[in-house]
């Protein structure tokens, strides 16, 4: 029995699989760009923040605001704020009331910051 010429062995090509891999790599590594989270810059109550002045308590709830304990409508509280710091570095203190929404916290803030106030509190 002959078999003839022992065939020669074919080797596979690595280059198809590395292309893949870069390919992976590159679509990764952009995909991730997409992905950075946004920061909110907050201070948590019960540190070693310092606290002086008149009260600043701004207690959001899900239908509205109370400032000092009194309710009353956001240009209210705008309106009052001016009156209770000295300036707009002043701490403000934020309490989220019962079954208040992380978006209506945020919402809060993001008007706040948007008027001036950046050194906000927030409290349980």
């Amino acid at each position: 029995m002959e078999f003839g010429e022992p065939r020669r062995r074919h080797r596979m090509s690595l280059t198809p699989m590395i292309d893949v891999v870069f390919l992976l790599l590159v679509f990764f590594m952009l995909a991730s760009r997409f992905g950075v989270p946004g920061q909110v810059p907050l201070s948590l109550g019960g540190g070693s923040a310092s606290y002086s002045g008149p009260a600043r308590l701004i207690t959001v709830e899900a239908d509205g605001l109370e400032l000092n304990g009194v309710g009353q409508s956001q240009e209210a509280v705008l309106a009052a704020l001016p009156g209770l710091t000295a300036t707009q570095d002043d701490m403000i203190v934020l309490q989220a009331g019962d079954g208040v929404s992380l978006q209506r916290l945020m919402a809060v803030m993001q008007w706040l910051g948007t008027a001036g106030y950046g050194n906000l509190v927030l409290v349980e």
